[in-house]
């Protein structure tokens, strides 16, 4: 009997974290399960955009994040929810103006009380530019759009 209670303890965790795992997959900016364009969420850190490696990777409730070193990846299995880019890895700025999913240049980025913030870059549209003309407000703003998306 308590063999059959541990299976089915155990068979419910497995299938709440896979039930939440798939949920955050759907939500999150990835390419074939890929978090960030294997850029490396640690590096940015330090300051620097850095791609990651295939060999250097660490999967985290079903998002793959490669990394540029060992410490790194070793660094965010420690507490990744530091180093996870906020928004599901969108563009910040987009989630806030419009509370739209929109693709991001992996080299325009910024740490806001350290968390990890990405944006769009490209056609001379620089939406970080933007973003940092009313932080306060798009920040606001797309953390409440970011909750109604991601529950």
């Amino acid at each position: 009997m308590k063999q059959v209670f541990l299976f089915m303890v155990f068979f419910s965790a497995v299938f709440v974290s896979s039930a939440q795992d798939q949920k955050r997959t759907q939500s999150f900016n990835l390419e074939k399960g890929l978090a960030v364009q294997g850029y490396d969420v640690v590096a940015y850190f330090s300051g620097k955009a850095i791609k990651g490696e295939s060999s250097l990777a660490v999967i985290h409730q079903g998002i793959r994040y490669h990394f540029s070193s060992t410490a790194n990846k070793e660094e965010f299995k420690k507490n990744p929810g530091k180093y996870e880019p906020q928004y599901g890895g969108w563009c910040a700025y987009a989630m806030g103006a419009t509370g739209e999913k929109v693709e991001i240049d992996p080299e325009t980025f910024k740490i806001l009380n350290g968390k990890l913030y990405l944006f769009y870059n490209k056609r001379f549209n620089n939406t970080l530019k933007t973003w940092n003309k009313d932080e306060q407000a798009l920040k606001t703003k797309a953390d409440a759009n970011w909750g109604k998306l991601s529950h």
